[in-house]
This record gives C-alpha cells, sequence and structure tokens, in this order.
C-alpha cells in the first residue's frame, strides 16, 4: 500500500523536474530567436543607402558626360542628363525628389529612374528602402528582378502590378510576400518618369479622351470624275509659286540661292496633289478596279496607301535616289512623323479617272502599321524644300497641305471618355475585392457566434466542430492565401504614424490586415484580446490545430503547474517593452528584433528563408503537439500589446457561479490555456475566448453544481412520487 505523503513526494519531484524541463525549453527558444540577429551571412541590418552614379555610369557606358542633379525648367524636377559628347543618351533621377509615396513601414522607396529622349525606360534600380518583409525575408535579387521588368517599356505606358494585360493597362509580375510594396514602388517609378518625361516634353499631358481608330467603308463605292474628287475635298492639292518659296527663305543664307526673276515670281514651284488611295470611291476611280486590287489586296490590318501626284518640283527626291529614301515628303498625324523608303513605294505609270491633268511623277506610299495611323482623322502632307548654301551645307523649308476626310467614307467609333485613374489604394481594394466580402462574411459569422454563444455552447458536438472550422478556414484562407497576420510591427508603425504626419492611406493599403485590425479593435473594446487571439490570429489557430492533432494521435500534454505557468506570462510582456523601447530609437531594429514572431515565416515567407527562421517556427508549431499554444501564452509581443486595454471590455459574457473555484475547479482543469484562476476567476488578458468553460457551465454531465442540483431535483421528484403514492 503507498502512501499518502510518497504519493505527494513523487508529485513535488514530477514538478520539479517538469519545471526544469520547460525551464530549458524556453531558454533554447530564447537562444534560437537571438541567433537569428547575429549577423552572419544573412544579416539582417539594413543596408546603407546606395550611391546611384555607379547604376547611370554603368547603364551608360559610353556616356561623356553625367551633368549634376539640375532642376528642369518646367516643373522644377532634379534629374541627371547623360550625354555623349552633343548627343543626349538619356535622363536619370530618384524617385524620392519627384514621387514620395510612403511603402508599407511608412516611409517611401527611393529608387534610380533612368529614361531615353524617346521616353524608354532603361533601367530601375532599389537605391533604398525600410520595408520588414524585404529586410528580413525576400532576397534582394527577387526585388531587382521586379525592377528590371521597366527595362524597355514606355513612360506612355499605364502600368499595372499583376492582372492581365488589355487595353488600357500593361501587366508586370509582381512579388510574392511583398504586393504591397512593389505596388508603391510601380507607382512611384511611373509617377516620377512621367512628370519627368511632360517637363522635358517626351510626352505631352493627355486630356483623357480616347479616340478608337476608323475604319474604311470598304463595301461603299460610287463613280466619281476628277473634278468631283477635287472639289469635293476627296484629293487634296499643295499648289506652291515661286514668290511664296523664295519669300520662306527670306533672311537666310540661302535667301538668294535659286531665287527667281521678277517675271518668275508667279510661276509654278510645285502643285502636288494627294490623297488616300485604299477608300473605294478614291482609289477605283483614279485606277481601274484590276489595279485598284492589285495595290490593295498586300495591304495588312492596319496599313494604308497614300497617292501623290505631282508637277514642278521632285517630291521624290535625290535621296531617292542614292539610298532609297524619300527625304522631301513626309506624312504627319498627331505626333506621328512618317517618312517612306522605297520598300514602301510603288511607282505609277498612268491614272484612268476623267479629266486627271497630266503628271510628271505619280507614287503610291504605303503607311506601315506600326504607325497607328487612323483613316478617320485629319493628317498633313508636308514637302521640305532644300536650298544647296555650300557645298556641304544646305537649308530647307516646309509646306503643308491639310488633308480632312470625308465622314462618308469612314465608320469613327465615338470617344472614349476613360474612369479616373484610380489611386493606389483604390487598385488595391479594387483588386481584393472578393477577399473582402469573404472576410467581411467571415467576421459576421463570428460576430453571430459570439451573439448567440449561450445557445450554442448547449450543444457541444457542434460547437467544437464549428470552432474547428472556423480556424482551418482562418489558417488557410487569412494566413496562408491573403497574409492576414497581424504583428507587433503594425503596431509600432500605427504609434509613429501617429508621433509624425498620420496618414490613412498608410493603413489601406492592404485591405485584409485594415480589416483584421479594425476588428481586432472593435472586439477588443466590447469583449477583450481573447476574440481575434482565439478566432482570427492564424498563428494560434495554427497552434489550437496542432495540438488537436496531437491529443487525437494521443500524445502526452505537458502542463505546467499553475506557479509556473503565471509567472512566464511575464516574459510577452518584457519582449512587448524591449521592442517598443527599441522601436522609439529605430523602427527598423524594432522591425528586425520582431523576428521572435513567426508570422512571417510561416504566412507570408512560407518557410522559404535561412534555417534559424524555419527552425524558430517550425519549434513553435512542433511544440504545440504537447502544449497547448504555447507561443502565444508566454512569447507573444502582439497578446501582450492587445491584452493592455482588456480592463476596458465592455462585456463580460463568459458566466462563472458562485461555486466556480471554490469547491468546484472543473473549468480551471479544463482550460487548456490556463487562463482561469484558481480562485475560479477568468483571467481575460489570458483569455482566447474557446468558449469551452462555457460547454462545461451548460453541460450538466460535467458541472458539478448542475450535477449536485440536478440530484437534488430527481430526490425532490421521487420524494413526491413516494408521497402520491403513499397517499393513494
Amino acid at each position: 500500500m503507498v502512501s499518502v505523503n510518497s504519493l505527494v513526494n513523487k508529485k513535488a519531484i514530477f514538478q520539479q523536474g517538469l519545471f526544469k524541463q520547460v525551464a530549458l525549453a524556453i531558454t533554447t527558444m530564447m537562444l534560437l530567436v537571438i541567433s537569428c540577429f547575429i549577423p552572419p551571412s544573412y544579416a539582417l541590418f539594413v543596408s546603407p543607402p546606395k550611391d546611384p552614379m555607379p547604376f547611370i555610369q554603368a547603364q551608360f557606358p559610353d556616356a561623356t558626360a553625367i551633368s549634376d542633379k539640375t532642376p528642369t525648367l518646367v516643373g522644377g524636377y532634379p534629374i541627371w542628363t547623360v550625354r555623349k559628347n552633343d548627343e543626349i543618351l538619356g535622363y536619370a533621377f530618384e524617385t524620392n525628389d519627384i514621387a514620395k509615396i510612403p511603402a508599407y513601414s511608412g516611409e517611401p522607396v527611393n529608387m534610380l529612374v533612368a529614361i531615353d529622349p524617346q521616353g524608354t525606360y532603361l533601367t530601375a534600380k532599389v537605391l533604398e528602402h525600410h520595408e520588414p518583409i524585404i529586410l528580413a525575408g525576400i532576397p534582394e535579387s527577387k526585388l531587382w528582378a521586379f525592377t528590371e521588368q521597366y527595362a524597355g517599356l514606355s513612360v506612355r505606358d499605364r502600368l499595372k502590378v499583376g492582372g492581365n494585360k488589355n487595353e488600357n493597362y500593361v501587366a508586370i509580375d509582381g512579388l510574392s510576400g511583398a504586393t504591397v510594396t512593389v505596388m508603391v514602388m510601380n507607382v512611384g517609378i511611373t509617377k516620377a518618369a512621367k512628370k519627368v518625361a511632360q517637363a522635358l516634353a517626351i510626352i505631352e499631358k493627355s486630356n483623357g479622351i480616347i479616340q478608337p481608330i476608323s475604319t474604311i467603308k470598304t463595301e461603299l463605292f460610287t463613280d466619281a470624275s476628277w473634278t468631283q474628287l477635287t472639289g469635293d475635298g476627296s484629293i487634296r492639292k499643295l499648289y506652291l509659286d515661286r514668290n511664296a518659296v523664295d519669300n520662306s527663305f527670306a533672311g537666310t543664307a540661302a535667301e538668294h540661292v535659286d531665287e527667281a526673276s521678277a517675271d518668275e515670281k508667279q510661276d509654278m514651284f510645285a502643285e502636288i496633289y494627294y490623297t488616300l488611295i485604299d477608300i473605294p470611291t478614291i482609289g477605283k476611280n483614279l485606277f481601274s478596279a484590276a489595279d485598284y486590287q492589285w495595290l490593295t489586296d498586300p495591304l495588312k490590318p492596319g496599313e494604308h496607301l497614300i497617292g501623290v501626284f505631282g508637277n514642278g518640283y521632285s517630291f521624290k527626291g535625290s535621296g531617292y535616289v542614292r539610298g532609297g529614301i524619300f527625304d522631301r515628303i513626309q506624312i504627319h498625324q498627331q505626333d506621328n512623323a512618317i517618312s517612306f523608303r522605297d520598300l514602301q513605294h510603288e511607282r505609277v505609270t498612268d491614272i484612268f479617272i476623267a479629266g486627271a491633268p497630266q503628271f510628271q511623277e505619280m507614287s503610291v506610299f504605303k503607311i506601315e502599321a506600326h504607325h497607328e495611323f487612323d483613316p478617320g482623322a485629319e493628317w498633313a502632307f508636308e514637302l521640305l524644300v532644300r536650298r544647296q548654301t555650300g557645298p556641304v551645307d544646305s537649308l530647307f523649308n516646309s509646306f503643308k497641305g491639310q488633308y480632312d476626310m470625308l465622314e462618308k467614307y469612314v465608320d469613327t467609333p465615338p470617344e472614349i471618355m476613360p474612369e479616373p485613374e484610380l489611386s493606389l489604394t483604390q487598385q488595391v481594394w479594387q483588386d481584393k475585392n472578393v477577399e473582402v466580402v469573404v472576410l467581411i462574411a467571415l467576421l459576421v459569422v463570428l460576430l453571430l457566434i459570439l451573439f448567440f454563444q449561450d445557445v450554442l455552447v448547449r450543444h457541444p458536438k457542434f460547437m467544437h466542430n464549428l470552432r474547428h472550422g472556423f480556424l482551418v478556414v482562418t489558417v488557410v484562407l487569412i494566413g496562408w492565401s491573403w497574409g492576414g497576420q497581424l504583428s507587433i510591427v503594425n503596431v509600432f508603425t500605427f504609434l509613429q504614424a501617429l508621433m509624425h504626419d498620420f496618414s490613412w492611406d498608410l493603413f489601406l493599403l492592404d485591405p485584409i490586415i485594415f480589416i483584421l485590425w479594425c476588428a481586432a479593435a472593435v472586439t477588443m473594446l466590447l469583449w477583450g484580446r481573447a476574440v481575434y487571439c482565439g478566432w482570427l490570429c492564424p498563428f494560434g489557430a495554427l497552434q489550437e490545430l496542432v495540438n488537436v492533432f496531437g491529443r487525437f494521435i494521443k500524445l502526452p500534454q505537458l502542463e505546467l503547474p499553475y506557479a509556473v505557468h503565471e509567472r512566464l506570462w511575464a516574459i510577452k510582456y518584457l519582449i512587448l517593452l524591449a521592442l517598443f523601447g527599441i522601436s522609439l530609437d529605430s523602427l527598423a531594429m524594432a522591425e528586425q528584433f520582431s523576428e521572435i514572431e513567426p508570422f512571417k515565416t510561416t504566412f507570408l515567407l512560407k518557410f522559404d528563408r535561412e534555417w534559424p527562421f524555419i527552425a524558430w517556427a517550425s519549434l513553435m508549431i512542433l511544440t504545440s503537439l504537447v502544449n497547448r499554444k504555447t507561443f502565444c501564452r508566454y512569447l507573444c509581443p502582439l497578446g501582450a500589446a492587445l491584452s493592455v486595454p482588456s480592463k476596458l471590455s465592455l462585456f463580460q459574457w463568459l458566466k462563472r457561479r458562485s461555486e466556480c473555484g471554490q469547491p468546484c475547479k472543473t473549468c480551471a482543469k479544463e482550460c487548456e490555456i490556463q487562463a482561469i484562476q484558481p480562485n475560479g476567476v477568468i483571467n481575460m488578458r489570458e483569455c482566447h475566448y474557446c468558449l469551452d468553460c462555457q460547454v462545461t457551465y451548460f453541460n450538466e454531465e460535467k458541472c458539478p453544481p448542475l450535477k449536485k442540483l440536478a440530484r437534488k431535483k430527481r430526490k425532490i421528484s421521487d420524494e413526491q412520487i413516494i408521497a402520491i403514492t403513499n397517499t393513494e
């Protein structure tokens, strides 16, 4: 027979050994965390800002001069101008000088951007950032791979991170785990580049109206004579006399070169007719139907034919003979200046339309599709007149003739007034609208659970299944799919914003995090920290599900004596105070040491990082197999921060009886995170609102006071039955 004293001594020895094991485990955990911050090859300390000049020199190896950073005449944007002798190779600038947009850390990402004189992006390099997700997690090589996508794109493009390319946007690949950061970077790059391009007159400010390209009515044909086509403007004429040409060179070195005499001033210098040949009424009347077909059959979509017929000054010029270049004519449409070579030229020997004059030169020129020529929009024919002033030197003047397309020949779609460009915040919320709706629906379900908890806990099996299902959704959707894990870094960022220039835009950049913070704030005010930590925290939910699995496979559970457990609570508050003190000096440093939270490793980076982080996160998860929510109970600085205002909660819906704690300790023993004190009071700073105690509270089979009451009721009922029987 074993004595009572012997049992007590064995229990004390077991508890002492258990305490030593726990102390050793916690010490090991802390050493692993500290090892993460010792600076080996994967050091986390912020690198100093990079000097932009080496990047500029590497991008422009042929440059002979790089100017100082000089403000543009329009807008005053500081830029470097890069030259090779007298030729401008490109322009470089820093985004922080032009478009300083705060990223998720509250600080902007400063980038060097280089564009060429045509507005094409040459390079984009990150010079400085303070993003915690990149400082500790994503390799810098991935960040550089993201910025390399800009090379070859145009400042005229509307660039969007993610999604598919459409008529309004050019999609570029995002960066997994840092979506908000790269979206902010994209806005900074494109906004700064457009401002610089507009200041340098590379692009014009758009009025925002989009005019779709017209299409020619290929089935429309009407017989017409030369007189009819020139009379209604289908064929236009540019006529120059010698006096007009001489006057154009007045005051120049070519003023008296080939000058006409007084008698010749009114003579014709050039008479040129021009038109769009691929319009059936024009082309088929000018040429035979067979020739028209021969000219237009090779045309690809977007290609068009210009007919030019002239007398006097040759529109072909000597350049055509020497190198196949027509250097005397151009077609202008808006910003497009279209020149021609021999490959786009067909010589015409005759035209068959009635009433046409004789011409010395007749040609058809093809406008290729890449010019995006609009047959329905106005265009101009330009003739360049050149006068030689020396063996090599020459001067030229240009003369233009306008062409306005007749409405009857084309179908012109109505103008499109695009919707105003969304702000970055609006774009993010629009892209995340499905996730936002689903998350709000989950929060509504959670509120219903809380409001009807007294009904639900009366059905233990359904309640447990409902809770476990909700936790699975929290881990899979909120955690791994959406990256919706709150962090102590968010608290420090909010405090920093309050102390400096507060802006809601900074917090609205991540809709999931913003909604979760709103939910945490509301539930904290109503019920304390318990609701977020017990239902909405992905890492907490993961730990709890792992513990459920550990119990299912019947692993022995390691439960600490209450006295030990109560003292270990203090660790998370000490960690919180230490991180808060560091954040007052350096938010970046606090972000690094906040890696004691394994959240980023688990959900944002999905264990794709250096081994110490993986080891720490794995240890915290695996510990939950034998001890429920170890990290949450003893080490979580976020949980400590959320528990500080718990006394302000408005409602206390967790019911207790006078017998709770003395003599009944059933709930205290069953509370797997030991949030119920020996006296029966629930410590709301530590409670995770699992509702297990409420299941017991309403269960007549488990709650001793209810069982006692049930026995009394049965006894009274039995006595009444006996009394009735005796009376009979």
